[in-house]
């Protein structure tokens, strides 16, 4: 599992215990963007502890997009046949990690969605949650998706999907790196399968999100969309 950081020194030792207890046999690779606030360090001792937990330090904070990309990469390069992605701010739910590995048989990639019959957001007042469904109804709507949660970060991708989708070439740096990499799946022809999962607003430290990063989404996923129909793009279906 590949975990980007940055400022997650209160969150970061639980999730990663939680992971390892959940599916003993996954290995963990924490990406920390030079945090000032003592995560990489902190990392370092978790890893020094647990030899099936590895940190790359990157010396500056590019969005993450970048962080994800080069976890990838060092998975790929370690022989990892599965890949998968989460945050570290305790909202995804290790505890759920097998979920996502049961749907993994039918899939080349598997998000946990909030969307999806059955998937649920703890905490969120309700503007967040309105704001969150209207980004993903639009993205579907614009790219012609059939993914209901587009945006979330809980995945697990085969080997193969990362390898078909050309990461080398993936322009996101914030959020809506999420929804490229879904985007890139399902234009490769590949299998898209959602599971649902509980969503858990974090309870220390700060949220991520910001006007930019939301600008940056609404501004990519309209290009995307515009692009496509200027193109005549068929995208095969997913489920």
């Amino acid at each position: 599992m590949v975990i980007p950081t940055y400022n997650e020194v209160d969150n970061l030792a639980d999730v990663v215990a939680r992971v390892r207890r959940a599916v003993p046999s996954v290995d963990v690779l924490v990406v920390d963007d030079g945090s000032p606030d003592g995560t990489g360090e902190l990392a370092d001792e978790i890893a020094a502890k647990d030899p099936q937990v590895r940190v790359l330090h990157r010396t500056v904070k590019e969005g993450l997009g970048a962080a994800y990309c080069a976890g990838f990469c060092v998975a790929l390069e370690s022989g990892y046949d599965v890949i998968g992605e989460m945050d570290a701010d305790g909202s995804h739910r290790p505890e759920q990690l097998p979920l996502l590995f049961a749907a993994l048989a039918d899939a080349d990639l598997v998000i946990g969605s909030r969307w999806v019959p059955g998937g649920s957001v703890v905490n969120w007042p309700w503007h967040r949650r309105a704001l969150s469904r209207a980004g993903n109804l639009y993205t579907r709507a614009l790219l012609g998706m059939p993914v209901r949660d587009a945006t979330a970060g809980f995945r697990l991708f085969r080997r193969g999907t990362l390898e078909a989708i050309h990461l080398d070439q993936v322009q996101s740096q914030g959020y809506v790196f999420q929804v490229e990499l879904v985007h890139r799946t399902l234009d490769a022809g590949l299998r898209v399968v959602e599971v649902p999962i509980e969503f858990v607003e974090r309870e220390r430290g700060d949220s991520k999100m910001t006007p930019e990063v939301a600008r940056e989404s609404l501004v990519r996923i309209t290009r995307w969309g515009l692009a496509e129909r200027r193109g005549g793009t068929h995208r095969p279906k997913g489920r």
